[in-house]
């Protein structure tokens, strides 16, 4: 986001739309963005003369003290640690400067609220939030999983250089077309802050006071506070025109992963499809893409909570047919896609439901009238492990399913019960795996397995799924019920 962001910037100052592929052409034009400073300080990790900004750190004025000292670039990094004796704090005690470069950026292009007078981004909704991303990104092949890092790069940065004006055009945010770039060269009086109106669409935000110095032959950072955020667009909750940023419709905000929250099959679903949120700029396909562009669907955020990190979460999942890429965010092609991933999600409730009442009538010693929350509560692990395997599997069937959907009805049903067998498989494995695990005595353990063995097969899967089952099992459940 910090490389498409600085070159876009660089590009529109220059009035360029060809993208260079030579050092010396991004040279040229990271300098001109700084023509103020011969010397090329803005681009540089340490400069004595505090005076003068440095790369992603702002120039210290008068009055205006670093007291605390950050020793390595971990330290410095975004990552909030609790424990010393889990996750061990500033190791990297040889850092070399790469390091420190990108512990620069993810702080301050990614991090949030820190306490009294550490200030976050606002590019995220709160500073308990995050800075989410997601996006569609070239595959090598369609059949892989891996993103080419060089033609990504590429394909972001002309999708922004070429809806600049539309955008700009379109959105309600007084952004300047020729506003500050990079918030770093601006001077920071303590109480200072940035307006939007003085800001370019793509400026590139410095949340924390820090410096990087050279203390006996090695790189350490000094760092202080500040009362309020850099940019004044606390209001605006993350929607500031982000090109990766999912926006909800109803309530004007970025997207937020939480402390536990994942891009599992349920999130991803409600962002793509439900119709609440605003799909990004860049997760729609660019006007230069075809269907026989192999791509992939990219979220990624670091999951975030008060005061707290979960870990990056990331995930990729490849568009698989020429179909699905050739109609992606079309209206239509949103309906249907939402139409079969609520079948879908309502097939993996009906399963993971007889999953978890069977297995909580095992705890009960067989006796649905002894069936408690603490029977459920004994379930939550064989839950979990069956969709762990439900996500793994998602959006493959979700594609497929998607690819035949304009044939005959036969061709739609037979996706749908292919998916269902494949649910009703796993949760029998499940279930034999943590049915020894339920606690029952063992005078009543024979009982209680087999009345749960019968309850997996419930009236709810065969009224909906004759097909998966015997008229064998059907005559087996009605004389034991």
């Amino acid at each position: 986001m910090f490389l498409v962001q600085l070159a876009a910037l660089a590009l529109h100052k220059a009035e360029q739309k060809d993208i260079p592929e030579r050092e010396d052409e991004w040279r040229t034009l990271m300098r001109g963005l700084t023509p103020s400073y011969p010397g090329d300080e803005p681009w540089c990790l340490v400069v004595d003369e505090w005076s003068k900004p440095a790369f992603l750190q702002a120039a210290v004025p008068d009055g205006v003290k670093l007291r605390n000292d950050v020793a390595t670039a971990d330290g410095l990094d975004l990552l909030i640690t609790s424990r010393n004796h889990d996750l061990k704090q500033m190791i990297a005690q040889n850092g070399v400067a790469e390091d420190w470069l990108f512990a620069l950026v993810s702080l301050q292009t990614c991090e949030g609220y820190g306490g009294a007078g550490n200030q976050g981004i606002v590019r995220m909704n709160g500073g308990s939030s995050s800075r989410a991303m997601l996006t569609l990104a070239p595959l090598a092949t369609v059949t892989t999983m891996a993103v080419r890092p060089g033609e990504w790069f590429r394909r972001d940065l002309r999708v922004v250089l070429e809806t600049r004006e539309r955008v700009l055009e379109n959105t309600a945010l007084p952004y300047a077309d020729d506003g500050i770039g990079l918030t770093w060269l601006e001077p920071w009086a303590e109480g200072d802050q940035l307006q939007l109106k003085d800001l370019d669409i793509c400026f590139i935000e410095v949340c924390r006071r820090v410096r990087l110095l050279n203390r006996n032959e090695r790189i350490m950072a000094v760092k202080g506070t500040s009362r309020e955020t850099r940019i004044a667009a606390k209001s605006a909750k993350g929607s500031l025109e982000d090109p990766w940023a999912p926006i909800h419709k109803a309530e004007n905000k970025s997207l937020t992963i939480g402390d536990e929250g994942e891009f599992d099959y349920r999130t991803l679903t409600q962002l793509l499809f439900s119709g609440e949120w605003v799909l990004p700029l860049l997760a729609n396909r660019a006007s230069f893409e075809g269907a026989d562009t192999p791509l992939a669907l990219v979220s990624q955020a670091l999951a975030r909570g008060n005061s707290k990190t979960g870990g990056f979460r990331s995930r990729i999942i490849p568009l698989e047919n020429r179909h699905l890429i050739g109609s992606w965010g079309s209206p239509q092609s949103q309906e249907t896609l939402q139409k079969i991933a609520r079948e879908q999600i309502g097939a993996i409730d009906r399963f993971d439901k007889a999953l978890a009442y069977s297995l909580a009538l095992a705890a009960a010693s067989g006796e649905k009238e002894r069936i408690s929350p603490d029977s459920y509560a004994h379930t939550i692990s064989a839950r979990k492990a069956l969709d762990r395997f439900v996500d793994a599997i998602f959006f493959g069937h979700l594609w497929q399913r998607f690819e035949v959907e304009e044939r005959d009805g036969s061709a739609q049903n037979t996706r749908g019960l292919a998916f269902a067998r494949r649910l009703w498989e796993q949760t029998q494995s499940i279930f034999e795996q943590f049915l020894p695990d339920m606690p029952c005595p063992s005078l009543y353990r024979l009982r209680a397995e087999v009345r749960a063995r019968l309850a997996l097969r419930s009236k709810n899967l065969r009224q909906h799924y004759p097909e998966l089952f015997t008229a064998q099992d059907a005559e087996e459940v009605t004389e034991h019920a």
